[in-house]
C-alpha cells in the first residue's frame, strides 16, 4: 500500500475501535448531560495537542453550551515552536507538579460537575493531577487516552500513577503506541498520528449522545448552527443565545465563597 492507503486503512481501525466503545460513550454522556441539566458544567482539559479535542467540543458549529474549556496557553501554544513560548517550555510545564492545583484554584467547583481529561499517553503530570484534583472535589472524571500508547508510556509521577488511576471511566482513541501510523520505506521512524482522529470521533459521539439525552429530557440544547442551514437571522440568534447561556453558566465558577476570615469581618 502507498502512504495514503496505509493511513486510511489504519484510520478504519480507529473508527472500529471507537465503535466498540459505544456503551462506555453513552455512560459518559449520561454523566455529562446530568451535569448540564443540573445547570452545572462539564470541565474539559488537555495539554499539548490534546487541546484540539477541547476546542472540538466547544465552541464550534454543531456544539452547545454546558462545557468549560480549560485551555492553558503555556501548555498548548505550538505556533512559536522555538524561542519565547516555545515547545521546550510547554513540554517542561506539563510536567510541573502543582500547576493543576493552581489552575483549578481559579474556579468554584461543584460535585454536580463532571470532567473530561484528554491525554494520549496519560502519563504527564498536569493532566494526571488535574484529574486527581477533580476527584478530590467529588467530581466524576472521564479520561480520554490512547490505550496502547499509555500502556507503553512511563508516568512522570514518582508513584507511577497515570491518568487512568484517577478516572471513573476511560475512553480510548484507538491510536497505536507511539501514535504515528505510517511506516515509510527508508525512514526508521513512523509518521502521521492517529490520536487526534480517534479523539475527535469520541468527543463528537459524546456531543451527539448528550444532545439526544438533553432533548429527551425536554431541554434541547441551543446549538451553534451555520447560516447556510437555517439562514443568517436564525443562525445569529442561536449564536447570541448560546454565548449568553455560556456566560451565565461560567459565571458560577467565579462565585467563590468568602474565606472564613472575611466572613468573620463581615459579621
Amino acid at each position: 500500500m502507498n502512504p495514503t492507503e496505509t493511513y486510511l486503512t489504519r484510520a478504519q481501525g480507529i473508527l472500529h475501535a471507537v465503535a466498540l466503545q459505544e456503551e462506555t460513550i453513552k455512560e459518559a454522556a449520561r454523566w455529562f448531560s446530568n451535569s448540564i441539566l443540573a445547570g452545572r458544567l462539564v470541565h474539559l482539559f488537555g495539554s499539548g495537542h490534546s487541546r484540539i479535542m477541547v476546542e472540538e467540543m466547544w465552541p464550534r458549529y454543531g456544539s452547545f453550551p454546558g462545557f468549560h474549556p480549560i485551555v492553558e496557553l503555556s501548555l498548548t501554544n505550538h505556533h512559536q515552536v522555538v524561542g519565547a513560548n516555545g515547545q521546550r517550555q510547554a513540554m517542561f510545564l506539563e510536567n510541573v507538579s502543582g500547576l493543576a492545583d493552581r489552575i483549578l484554584r481559579n474556579f468554584h467547583l461543584d460535585r454536580r460537575d463532571t470532567a473530561l481529561i484528554i491525554s494520549s499517553s496519560g502519563s504527564n503530570l498536569v493532566p494526571i493531577e488535574m484529574a486527581e484534583q477533580f476527584q478530590k472535589n467529588g467530581i466524576k472524571v472521564v479520561a480520554l487516552i490512547s490505550q496502547r500508547h499509555a500502556e507503553t508510556s512511563k508516568s512522570k509521577r514518582k508513584d507511577g500513577k497515570k491518568l487512568i488511576d484517577f478516572a471513573n471511566l476511560v475512553l480510548d482513541t484507538g491510536a497505536p503506541a507511539g501514535d504515528a501510523m505510517v511506516q515509510i520505506p527508508g525512514l526508521d521512524t513512523p509518521v502521521s498520528p492517529g490520536s487526534t482522529l480517534g479523539g475527535v470521533l469520541v468527543v463528537n459521539c459524546l456531543k451527539a449522545e448528550i444532545a439526544y439525552l438533553m432533548t429527551q429530557a425536554g431541554h434541547p440544547p441551543t446549538v451553534l448552527t451555520a447560516a447556510a442551514l437555517i439562514g443568517v437571522k436564525r443562525s445569529t440568534q442561536l449564536f447570541e443565545e448560546a454565548y449568553d447561556t455560556h456566560s451565565r453558566m461560567i459565571a458560577q465558577l467565579y462565585n467563590q465563597p468568602l474565606p472564613t476570615s472575611e466572613k468573620n469581618m463581615k459579621s
